[in-house]
């Protein structure tokens, strides 16, 4: 009787979890295309936002190569796009991440147009503290957008710092750490896009798969 029981009841296990395996597995299928879609929405705005696309007539998100360079953060495999009108190079949008935030990782992305100078920047995930940190945010504060129509003379640029450590970027009140991350990072990924710019256009196209970091 205890046998029959148990075997009965295993039985409705088994088939229980076969049916919610199927539903999952559905419901992945189903909805598929539809967050890739999403996905493409989501990084065509981020691009659209550091870089007018009135400026590029390439298809921007397809058009990339894959860097490791510790002038983008400590972790491989950045994605560098390449904005080009009429097939030539007008600017590099530079996915880069700095691990120096007050609460970790912040990653950035940097478009830096072909003179060098800087046509946006913008946080695109961060964990810094809310009503601090967070104003590196550009939905929490336009401090994002003051890199715009900057550029970077060289490596000891003193103006590349916070007002607190003598350059020209205002810190925030009770958060001068994460300011002084994103400043810093920003200012390698100019370098790197000023000194690579013609290398990673001549490069071969990738796959433009996100990266995790």
């Amino acid at each position: 009787m205890i046998i029959s029981s148990m075997a009965k009841n295993g039985a409705i296990l088994t088939a229980f979890a076969l049916v919610t395996t199927g539903l999952v597995a559905s419901i992945n299928a189903l909805t598929a295309d539809k967050i890739a879609e999403q996905e493409q929405l989501h990084l065509t705005s981020q691009l659209q936002e550091v870089l007018d696309p009135s400026t590029y007539d390439n298809a921007l998100s397809t058009d990339c190569v894959i860097i490791s360079d510790e002038r983008l953060g400590p972790y491989a495999n950045q994605i560098i796009y390449r904005a080009r009108k009429n097939n030539k190079p007008v600017a590099l949008v530079v996915r880069h991440v700095t691990p120096s935030g007050y609460s970790g990782d912040i990653n950035l992305l940097t478009a830096v147009l072909s003179d060098g100078t800087i046509a946006g920047v913008r946080t695109t995930k961060h964990e810094e503290t809310p009503g601090l940190g967070d104003k590196v945010e550009v939905k929490k504060s336009s401090w994002i957008t003051t890199f715009k129509s900057l550029t970077v003379q060289s490596e000891n640029d003193a103006r590349w710092a916070v007002k607190k450590d003598g350059g020209q970027f205002d810190q925030f009140t009770g958060a001068t750490i994460t300011p002084r991350a994103v400043v810093g990072s920003v200012k390698n990924a100019v370098l790197f896009a000023q000194s690579e710019f013609d290398a990673i256009f001549a490069a071969p196209n990738a796959t433009c798969a996100e990266v995790t970091k």
